[in-house]
């Protein structure tokens, strides 16, 4: 019988609970602690699956909501899979689609049952439950699916910003003893859902399922959860429920104290999560892999990143600046000499290939991270990776001032641990 996945730690760290590994799939392994890029319609905008390996990128991450409403996964299994269907020959990981059709649709309602919501496609009403998420997940053919889970807001809406309010309104948090009767909810129906995604996933030789510590900032739900969720033997687990609109030191707090109580010999995930200081935090408290949108979505937006702190590139001080992003990067856009100049160019003059340019200096700039985040784990070299990486040492910014901020000067004020969701 085939195994769907195997984990190794080669190596611990002595002063945290960060380790180095190897995540073994059908499709080839990923070393880990592993940044994932996010494709989520069976693509990385405007990147060919060349060009995402050789940003050093060995996983990628596929959205099961979006794949299903378009092209569909019945399409895509009879052409073999996402991976013969993209051109990927690596592995991949699928979301669930619950998150999105949270976030993304018009909601009709929430209950045991699953989610009821209008497709975004075409306006058809479309209910998506635990079994249904694992049919498309099948269908798609991923090396590491996702289970069906509930993520409510994790703080009350009415403290979060008009996008994450309305989500959280419509996904039934409200305020008070009702946000936190919700989260009970959430936490209930996982574990429930859970159960259905085992019986349902019909490929267990082929695909790995991981499943979903929920509970909000409530540390004794996620304490629970954890018991609940890792009582269920699976082949790997996953923290969600973070950076969905949450402070960044609730964040923290949050994966230091869930992910030491995950099974210590299974693959720990942290879905959605995000700036370098962030996933730095994350290692440390012994999480393996990590996704966020945040390298492509900015490059398309003209935001770099960089080890002293993310450029702007639009701005007007970089018009005649013949330096390319950063001088030791050795990504496709920085090693061929292209100039801040010339990126402000493309992206002024609305050219596709500045947003190709950045998005991939930006994966390889997470990339080289990681590297680097191995090297100090191995060699327990943590004052090397900050003295490196002064970026670490500086506050990521908010949601709302990602796309806004350049230089980020260590020591000022704004915000640690934060994520941009769930893909």
């Amino acid at each position: 019988m085939a195994q769907s996945l195997h984990f190794s730690i080669s190596h611990s760290c002595t002063e945290s609970n960060a380790r180095v590994g190897r995540v073994e799939t059908l499709h080839g392994g990923f070393d880990t602690p592993a940044f994932m890029p996010v494709g989520t319609r069976g693509t990385i905008k405007g990147l060919t699956p060349a060009q995402i390996h050789e940003t050093g990128s060995q996983i990628v991450l596929n959205n099961a909501y979006h794949l299903m409403l378009r092209p569909g996964d019945d399409l895509i299994a009879r052409r073999g899979g996402v991976q013969k269907f993209m051109g990927w020959d690596g592995p991949i990981l699928t979301d669930s689609g619950g998150y999105q059709a949270y976030s993304m649709s018009d909601i009709n309602s929430i209950d045991e049952s699953g989610v009821t919501f209008k497709s975004i496609i075409d306006g058809s009403m479309i209910h998506l439950s635990p079994e249904r998420s694992i049919e498309v997940q099948n269908n798609l053919g991923a090396d590491i699916i996702m289970a069906f889970d509930d993520c409510p807001p994790s703080v009350e809406p009415e403290t979060l910003n008009e996008s994450r309010k309305r989500m959280g309104t419509k996904t039934g948090a409200t305020t008070g003893d009702q946000h936190r009767d919700r989260l009970q909810t959430a936490h209930d129906r996982t574990i429930c859902w859970l159960e259905r995604c085992v019986q349902a996933h019909g490929r267990p030789d082929e695909q790995a399922l991981f499943g979903i510590v929920q509970g909000g900032p409530d540390l004794d739900l996620r304490k629970a959860s954890v018991e609940a969720i890792c009582n269920i033997e699976l082949p790997g687990y996953a923290i969600g429920g973070v950076a969905v609109g949450e402070g960044p030191e609730i964040i923290r707090q949050v994966v230091e104290f869930t992910a030491p109580l995950m099974p210590e010999a299974k693959p720990r995930y942290l879905m959605g999560v995000g700036y370098e200081r962030d996933i730095v935090d994350a290692v440390r408290a012994g999480v393996d892999m990590f996704d966020c949108v945040l390298p492509t979505r900015n490059g398309r937006n003209a935001n770099a990143f960089t080890k002293s702190g993310p450029k702007r590139l639009r701005n007007a001080r970089y018009g005649e600046d013949d330096a390319p992003i950063e001088a030791d990067c050795d990504c496709y856009a920085c090693s061929k000499g292209f100039s801040r100049a010339y990126l402000r160019h493309l992206f002024m003059s609305k050219e596709m290939l500045g947003p190709i340019l950045v998005s991939l200096h930006n994966i390889r700039h997470f990339q080289r991270l990681l590297l680097d985040i191995r090297r100090a784990i191995r060699e327990d070299a943590w004052s090397f990776l900050f003295r490196t990486w002064p970026v670490l040492d500086a506050p990521a910014p908010r949601d709302d001032e990602a796309e806004i901020q350049d230089e980020v000067t260590p020591g000022s004020p704004g915000m640690g641990m934060t994520g941009k969701g769930r893909g």
